[in-house]
């Protein structure tokens, strides 16, 4: 069984996280979505995968997610980028590891390259999210939603039958984490899986990280019939399939 524990980041904050230990040199590090948590079926997945390989394998749940404490509406990109990087120096220590990126997950993975890049040794996005707050939310909200925001400091957004809380300084705190300029010049397999018919996430996101990459072995799997999530027992399937090419 995977062990799920939780870490005490500070006095009042406790980060949950799943984890399967390995003497092994490689760990497969997994991070969820927007809004996601580590009961989903990807971070069940790869950690099955990994046990079953003999791999170290970690999943962390940002604060405010899921059954982490702290408030959803303090969390930021910045705070929830901190929170996985004392996670990674905890349980994977010194060793090697593949990050995996769902969403969101990927702009988070992207951050890691800058305290890691020594132990990263590939990098797996699921409909990869670098940036969507500015790009791809407050580009779409009206001028009344804008205003609503910096008033209130919140907003409460509808999409696809969630409600999610926006907050203002989620926003800015989203345009001091830009990571689409930047390069990253490691020589690693770097795989982006991305759904055709993702109406969250549009495809050129994933098109837009491989560009960062510029010695990395890169590839784009575009899923025809695929959405944002991309999780059905099929795919599940081709997504180990590129896992274990990059191992």
């Amino acid at each position: 069984m995977t062990n799920v524990k939780y870490y005490k980041i500070s006095k009042t904050k406790k980060i949950r996280y799943l984890f399967n230990y390995s003497a092994k040199n490689l760990y497969i590090v997994f991070l969820h979505g927007f809004m996601s948590d580590i009961e989903g079926e990807k971070p069940k997945v790869f950690s099955k995968f990994a046990k079953k390989n003999k791999l170290g394998f970690l999943a962390v749940e940002y604060s405010g997610h899921g059954k982490s404490s702290g408030e959803f509406t303090k969390g930021n990109i910045s705070k929830w980028t901190h929170e996985t990087q004392k996670l990674i120096k905890k349980v994977v220590k010194k060793k090697n590891f593949i990050l995996i990126g769902s969403s969101m997950g990927s702009w988070i993975s992207l951050n890691q390259f800058k305290h890691f890049q020594n132990q990263i040794k590939g990098f797996l996005g699921i409909g990869s999210a670098p940036e969507f707050l500015e790009k791809i939310m407050w580009k779409k909200f009206t001028k009344k939603m804008k205003a609503e925001t910096i008033k209130k400091g919140v907003y409460n957004l509808n999409h696809g039958g969630y409600e999610y809380p926006i907050t203002y300084q989620l926003i800015k705190d989203g345009r001091k984490n830009k990571i689409l300029h930047k390069k990253i010049n490691l020589k690693i397999p770097v795989t982006m899986i991305h759904g055709k018919k993702d109406d969250t996430v549009p495809v050129v996101y994933s098109k837009r990280v491989l560009k960062i990459f510029t010695n990395a072995k890169k590839k784009l799997l575009i899923i025809k019939n695929g959405d944002h999530s991309l999780f059905n027992k099929k795919l599940q399937k081709k997504i180990i399939k590129e896992l274990e090419l990059i191992i």
